[in-house]
């Protein structure tokens, strides 16, 4: 059997692998197709190389040749890429960052979702360290306009979509606390929209206080938030930009590319 020469670089296939990456990402950034002279310029391979190289990846239709010479991305891109969209779930791409979230505050972290008029809480990070009893549990629900998450996804609607929520709804209260006037939420989804940051002033629940901030698709679309919950006198307010940054990086899991303004301390400020 022969032995392979230890000197020799062991990295021929790799380097194919390097190759490849670099002419896909020549023609991702163009929507037109690309000539493979100016494909090859760009990734300065050697006109034969490039040709050869894309000739296999259009074999396997992540190329498409729509003339010759000429090269785009294929087909076979998109049907897998839609595979990773609809195997990616929020619940999964959120649970280890909030659990690190919580190890910094201490405090329960919570990751919820819109169902009509009302957010689902479909995960939490807590220990009974918090000094907080937990009331909701995962499953349970809370109106849009009574809590932080809720603010968010209404901020997200356009103003006549918030007045038919507050007709159907009638903007009930459970607290003192609660948001029962149209031009008071009003107000208070200005603020979200500007900020980036949604708030729950023991308008839930009395005693309890929270911050939420919203996590995106790859679509830009909000479909989810991550909101702490503390005693109303421990709701530390610099927690917020790690509040947002977590957000940001589940948003990023789920391919969201823009990430919400970092505008923690102007709303710590404005709060």
């Amino acid at each position: 059997m022969r032995k392979s020469d230890p000197n020799l670089p062991a990295t021929p296939t790799i380097q194919v692998i390097e190759r490849m990456f670099a002419l896909i990402d020549v023609l991702a950034s163009r929507e037109e197709a690309i000539s493979l002279k100016e494909i090859s310029e760009k990734t300065g391979l050697h006109p034969s190389t490039t040709h050869r190289i894309l000739n296999d990846l259009a074999t396997g239709r992540f190329v498409d040749r729509p003339e010759a010479g000429s090269y785009r991305l294929g087909m076979r891109l998109l049907e897998l890429g839609n595979l990773v969209k609809g195997r990616l779930n929020v619940r999964d791409a959120a649970l280890a960052p909030m659990r690190e979230l919580h190890k910094l505050t201490q405090q329960p972290v919570n990751l919820s979702m819109r169902q009509g008029d009302e957010i689902v809480y479909i995960e939490r990070a807590y220990s009974e360290r918090s000094g907080m009893q937990v009331v909701r549990a995962i499953g349970g629900r809370a109106p849009l306009h009574l809590t932080s998450v809720g603010k968010l996804f209404l901020a997200a609607d356009d103003p006549q979509r918030v007045r038919a929520y507050a007709t159907r709804t009638g903007l009930s209260g459970h607290t003192r606390n609660s948001i029962t006037q149209l031009p008071v939420l009003e107000r208070e989804l200005a603020k979200a929209r500007q900020y980036g940051i949604a708030r729950d002033n023991e308008e839930l629940e009395l005693g309890v206080r929270c911050m939420a901030a919203g996590i995106y698709d790859d679509q830009g679309k909000l479909v989810a938030g991550l909101s702490i919950s503390a005693p109303a006198d421990r709701l530390d307010e610099s927690w917020l930009p790690k509040l947002q940054t977590t957000a940001n990086e589940i948003s990023a899991a789920l391919g969201c590319k823009a990430t919400a303004p970092s505008s923690a301390q102007q709303h710590r400020d404005a709060a």
